[in-house]
Parts: structure tokens; C-alpha cells; sequence
């Protein structure tokens, strides 16, 4: 982060050479993009050969925790390589007059930097629970928390938020004042919206128990808002 420790400091990664308006380094821009979802697409570089996979993501002040081994065995075969992660919400198709000028509304972050295995249990914890807090709010005190055993077994991978970029792009198509406004077409956003649905009970569950609040409020909400 810059001096004020509002802004990124600009690498050659994270510099935005193209659609520079759409972008931002702003750790607040980057703060609510990442606080709208859970999911992100970690790219490594496993036996020699690049690897995107997505996996569940927490944050936790300025560090960014993944859940996985695939990354895990990318750091044991080379320590100082490297990842990307993406984060990215797709909030509606832009359907121009012509094809060229078609897009999509979205939210995008870009994060770069050289992660490490937690190994420390408090830490892991505090990983664990940040993964879980950022997809499922309240589940954390509310389920069996992990034991030593369980911890042992998880893959727990950190990444310091300090190499990071982000891009949105909403409005309309920008052929509404050119030549092809004359061809009679409709044109506009056709939003995208993903909303959780009501929760559906394990068949193996026994009768009376009941979702808890902060699992049965979450029905009907958008997700990435």
C-alpha cells in the first residue's frame, strides 16, 4: 500500500494499461469487491503447467486466506512462485446495436502476490473462520468448530493483500449517438442477479430442528450485492 494506505501501489501486474477509467487501486474498491462473494479462481503453476481453480476465500484484515491443496502443493514445489487470484461479479449483459459494442456490467479484483502455507493453529482458526464468516455469516459459532485433528488435515493458504487492481464497468452501450442508433434495434442491460434460494434440510436430518436465523434471513437476498 501507498503512504496514505488508501491506494495500492501501482506494479507492473496491477498497472491497467487497457479501459484505465474502469479501473482502481483503491483498497476501499477492492475491500467491496471481495466483501460480496465467497468464490474466487486461484491461478498457480502446478508440475510446470499454469492451473486456474476455484475454491472458497476468506478475508481477514490485510490477509486473504484460500481454502485448498492444489495451491498448497504449488508452494512446496516452488516457494517463492507467484499466484493470481481473481474475483470477479457479473452484474448484467450490455446488448448494444451491433456486436461490436456489445460488453457486461461487472466487478473485478485482481490479486497478486507470493502466498504461504499456515501452519500456526491460531492462525489457522482465524483463516478457517474467515473463510467460513465470508460465505455463511453466524455459521461459525453456530456448527462444531474444527478439531486439532481435522486442522491438521486442512490446507490453509495466506496471500498479503499488497499487489492489487480492480475494474468495474457499468451503463448502457455506447452506440446510442453513432450511425447504428438508425437501425431500429432495442438495445440496453439485461441485469444479472443470483439470489439464495430457501434452505433445503438434510433428508437424514432429524424432524423439529429447524434452520437458525441467520441461515433462514439469507432466502431471498442477492448474492454479490
Amino acid at each position: 500500500m501507498s503512504g496514505d494506505g488508501g491506494e495500492f501501489e501501482v506494479t507492473e501486474r496491477t498497472r491497467l494499461r487497457r479501459m484505465r477509467e474502469k479501473g482502481s487501486h483503491a483498497r476501499a474498491d477492492l475491500d467491496a469487491v471481495l466483501g460480496a462473494g465467497f468464490l474466487c479462481h486461484l491461478g498457480v503453476v502446478v508440475d510446470g503447467a499454469p492451473m486456474v481453480v476455484p475454491t472458497v476465500y476468506g478475508v481477514d484484515g490485510d490477509r486473504f486466506y484460500v481454502h485448498g491443496s492444489v495451491a498448497s502443493r504449488s508452494l512446496v514445489q516452488a516457494p517463492d512462485g507467484v499466484v493470481c487470484v481473481n474475483v470477479t461479479h457479473v452484474d448484467g449483459l450490455v446488448l448494444a446495436r451491433s456486436v461490436f459494442e456489445h460488453g457486461v456490467n461487472y466487478r473485478s479484483a485482481m490479486i497478486y502476490g507470493v502466498p504461504r502455507i499456515v501452519t500456526d493453529p491460531e492462525e489457522k482458526l482465524r483463516g478457517l473462520r474467515a473463510l467460513t464468516e465470508q460465505s455463511s455469516p453466524g455459521q461459525w459459532e453456530y456448527v462444531r468448530q474444527p478439531s486439532r485433528k481435522e486442522l491438521a488435515a486442512t490446507a490453509l493458504v495466506a496471500l498479503d493483500l499488497t499487489e492489487a487492481s480492480v475494474k468495474i464497468a457499468t451503463g448502457f452501450p455506447d452506440d446510442g449517438d453513432g450511425p447504428d442508433a438508425e437501425l431500429g434495434v432495442w438495445a440496453g442491460v439485461l441485469p444479472m442477479v443470483t439470489r439464495f434460494g430457501e434452505p433445503v434440510a438434510d433428508p437424514l436430518l432429524p424432524a423439529g430442528i429447524e434452520p437458525p436465523a441467520h441461515i433462514a434471513e439469507r432466502a431471498g437476498t442477492v448474492y454479490g450485492a
